[in-house]
């Protein structure tokens, strides 16, 4: 056996096995591995958070908006297209989450004296403690789903990403 046989191995192996036995070139199958691995600890991430999310009132979509707003900085505003831009949600489905968020008290909107065709969207006292309260709590619930996981492992898979997205991320899809 070598040290390859020796490796942790996932439910993505098993799927791998099965690609390679149906004759997947091995960097369709690289590729596809990738992919399934991201997805599932997307998945994992999010039902953690999740969980968590609930107990405070929020859906991770609003937690999101809130958390995007947060991380700007004071005064803590944006325009729904910035944040629409920064979270990968379409105008309409930001919409929806900041009408919601607005009947909660967490943002207001305010008009724009730059532009009087856009709004700002403010985080509100009420926002902006919630938003502390969801981040402590999204950033406990991920803290224990990554739990066993070695320090030093999670910062490699952290950087192999960060080289796939730089590469990646600067490409326009359809």
């Amino acid at each position: 056996m070598g040290a390859a046989d020796d490796r942790v191995r996932d439910e993505v192996d098993a799927m791998a096995a099965a690609w390679e036995r149906d004759g997947l070139p091995p960097s369709v199958i690289t590729l596809t591995m990738l992919s399934k691995r991201v997805a599932r600890l997307n998945q994992m991430f999010e039902h953690a958070a999740r969980a968590e999310l609930v107990e405070i009132g929020l859906t991770y979509a609003e937690f999101d908006v809130l958390a995007a707003l947060r991380r700007v900085g004071e005064p803590y505003r944006l325009r729904p297209s910035e944040l629409a831009r920064s979270l990968y949600l379409t105008s309409g489905g930001t919409s929806n989450v900041l009408q919601r968020l607005t009947k909660a008290g967490y943002v207001e909107r305010e008009p724009n004296p730059g532009d009087a065709r856009s709004r700002w969207v403010q985080l509100t006292p009420d926002g902006l403690d919630i938003a502390e309260t969801a981040l402590n709590a999204v950033i406990r619930s991920h803290g224990e789903a990554m739990a066993g996981v070695p320090e030093e492992a999670l910062h490699r898979a952290a950087d192999a990403l960060r080289e796939i997205t730089a590469v990646v991320g600067r490409r326009r899809y359809r």
